[in-house]
């Protein structure tokens, strides 16, 4: 049967075409610029994992925090973090990405105002375990607005993009704590570590709101199992889990004895109990982390990768940091310079990385982790045959970021959703 459609004029025709181009390269950099502001949450959330190390002597000073207090400074935050990490990834999947990304940027952005506002140890504990928890909720809608909003080498990118933002926000954080403190002296420059992020968040938030996608329709699996639940069992059993596999290494100083390291066979019960219970729960229902997510290669070893990674990477800053400031006795500024050369880096290697991962694949991660090996290494030998009074040094990585961006962008779309990590 003939078409009933009457062929536009030649004229019109171009027109048209011209129009659907303009309206596919506004799209294009309308992704882009939503992927500006979530890496400048990623950026925030991230800074205040190194940036506080350098302010630990001004909190000491400022407020006569004790050794076990600022302890749970740094630490509480990172243990917050991780604690809502999964469960943040699972809550943006159901209630959608950019609703639950800005009510973790306003609470974060509050958060480090209650941090700079404290009067005493406990305030400030308490700030710092709000600011872990509005973390753990933003850092998982990023990647999952990446996996939404990019595909195939534009992923790669996206993904190189956040790498660098990892790594230069973590090394950068020494930097723009030391040049803070000396701006402000050590009794007060401390506050302006957490007051840094006022502007920020508060600029990022209405951006936040006019370009980020509105969320998908709600999908429903092959077998018309849907996501229209959080799985309480599972977040309760894998919140417990975690918080008392990390107290132990928390506490190491202030606990006494060995008795704390009971609490390990316990955590591993616990999430033993978590995986049975998220196996059962499959059956039924969407879980929270599906698990046969580990059955691919690549999925399996990039998460492993990734893990022994970062369970090393940011305890770097923090021991050389307090080494240089205490041990060496540097300034705040210039143990914070004296790790630029990370940043650097870091930010460079990751820009090229991310453009040239999906072409390269395997090889550069293998390369990056050499290198990363190499950087930890070296500086050995120019701190033995340097005169110690002033032979402060930098690991470089330049490969990390594009590494991990690697095994974040071979993850697969559809059945990740629910078990991201940063």
């Amino acid at each position: 049967m003939a078409s009933s459609r009457t062929p536009l004029p030649a004229g019109q025709e171009r027109q048209a075409d011209h129009g659907g181009q303009a309206d596919q390269q506004e799209a294009t950099r309308r992704r882009w610029r939503a992927l500006a502001v979530c890496l400048t949450a990623s950026f925030m959330t991230l800074l205040d994992v190194s940036i506080v190390n350098v302010a630990l002597p001004s909190i000491r000073t400022g407020i006569g925090a004790s050794q076990s207090g600022l302890q749970w400074v740094l630490s509480g935050y990172a243990l917050a973090f991780g604690l809502v990490l999964v469960p943040s990834g699972r809550l943006g999947d159901v209630r959608g990405r950019r609703t639950v990304f800005m009510a973790g940027l306003l609470l974060f952005t509050a958060a480090s105002a209650f941090a700079g506002a404290a009067q005493n140890e406990a305030w400030l504990i308490g700030a710092r375990l709000l600011q872990g928890v509005a973390g753990g909720i933003l850092v998982p809608q990023v990647s999952g607005f990446i996996q939404q909003m990019f595909r195939g080498a534009d992923r790669g990118r996206a993904f190189g993009l956040l790498g660098a933002t990892i790594g230069v926000s973590t090394a950068l954080g020494p930097l723009l704590g030391g040049l803070l403190i000396e701006a402000f002296g050590p009794h007060e420059g401390w506050r302006w570590v957490f007051y840094v992020n006022l502007p920020i968040g508060l600029a990022a938030l209405p951006l936040a709101y006019r370009l980020l996608p509105t969320p998908p329709p709600r999908e429903q699996q092959e077998d018309g199992r849907g996501r229209s639940d959080l799985d309480p069992v599972g977040v309760a059993l894998l919140g417990l889990g975690t918080v008392v596999l990390l107290l132990p290494f928390v506490q190491e100083q202030q606990w006494p004895g060995l008795g704390k390291w009971l609490l390990v066979p316990l955590a591993l019960a616990l999430l033993t109990a978590f995986a049975f219970w998220e196996r059962r729960y499959a059956r039924t229902r969407e879980p929270l982390v599906n698990l046969t997510l580990f059955r691919q290669r690549s999925y399996g070893l990039g998460t492993l990768l990734s893990l022994l990674y970062f369970a090393g990477f940011t305890s770097i800053f923090f021991v050389l940091t307090l080494f240089l400031q205490n041990g060496m006795h540097y300034t705040a500024l210039e143990a914070g310079l004296s790790i630029m050369p990370f940043a650097v880096g870091s930010g460079a290697a990751a820009a090229v990385g991310g453009r040239v991962v999906t072409r390269i694949g395997r090889p550069l991660v293998a390369a990056g982790l050499v290198m990363v090996s190499s950087g930890c290494w070296a500086p050995r030998w120019p701190c033995t045959w340097t005169a110690p009074a002033r032979s402060g040094w930098s690991p470089s990585h330049p490969c990390s970021s594009p590494a991990s961006a690697a095994a974040w962008s071979s993850r697969p779309t559809r059945r990740s959703r629910s078990a991201r990590c940063p």
